[in-house]
């Protein structure tokens, strides 16, 4: 499997906020957004521009094949 991009993995993030919008008074995130906005916060402050699947925790990696399946229609 290929590096995920900051650029896809922030796509993906948009994908699950728009598909389940925050919630609560606190607008807490759904727990895909969640899961994945974890890597992406650290891609930003470690200035990666990749990473590889296997880098992602259980729950964001779950995240990101539903995404991609999703994505493309399967």
């Amino acid at each position: 499997m290929s590096d995920i991009t900051i650029h896809e993995l922030e796509a993906a993030i948009n994908f699950w906020r728009a598909r389940s919008p925050s919630s609560g008074d606190e607008l807490v995130l759904c727990k895909e957004a969640s899961a994945l906005s974890k890597p992406y916060a650290l891609m930003i402050v470690q200035r990666q521009t990749a990473l590889s699947p296997e880098g992602l925790d259980g729950t964001a990696r779950e995240a990101w094949n539903s995404y991609v399946r999703l994505k493309n229609g399967l």
